[in-house]
């Protein structure tokens, strides 16, 4: 039983941690894309979640681990490709509308930064051993965290706005 456990939370756990260290990005065509690395067979869970939090866009996430690249469409209808996933965004953009996410922003990316960072930073809360204790280290070593935290807006590093 308690082997039966160790398994049941170790797929679990790999499952969790691919949604929470994902790192996506969204295009014109709303399709959104992503890469993860998963030895277990839980992509279908990871998809599900994405498509939970945003059903009305394609879900793409590539696994570095089985070199595939896992689809999900508005219908909630999973496909796996075996093709990278640059090609796989490409061909499902293709037959899609444009979709002008961002276009009714009356700010700048620069003023929504700001605001959001001086909303949510506390100076004297910031507590960098605490993250580094609180994130286990080989999370530092999934695709969404390998270059650090990554701030990103539009597909640009926030810090080309600062």
């Amino acid at each position: 039983a308690k082997k039966i456990n160790r398994m049941m939370r170790e797929v679990f756990t790999e499952a969790y941690r691919a949604k929470q260290f994902a790192r996506t990005e969204i295009n014109s065509r709303g399709v959104l894309f992503g890469v993860v690395h998963l030895k277990h067979r839980v992509i279908d869970l990871v998809l599900n979640y994405f498509h939970q939090r945003w059903p009305q866009c394609v879900i793409c996430l590539y696994n570095e681990h089985t070199h595939k690249t896992g689809l999900i469409d508005e219908k909630g209808i999973i496909r796996e490709i075996n093709s990278p996933l640059k090609n796989v965004v490409e061909i499902v953009s293709n037959n899609r509308p444009f979709i002008p996410y961002f276009d009714d922003i009356q700010f700048s990316g620069e003023e929504i930064f700001e605001t959001l960072y001086k909303s949510q930073f506390i100076s004297e809360r910031e507590n960098q051993p605490y993250f580094k204790r609180m994130i286990p280290g080989q999370c530092f070593k999934l695709p969404g965290m390998r270059n650090g935290v990554e701030k990103r807006f539009r597909n640009r590093k926030l810090n080309e706005f600062l």
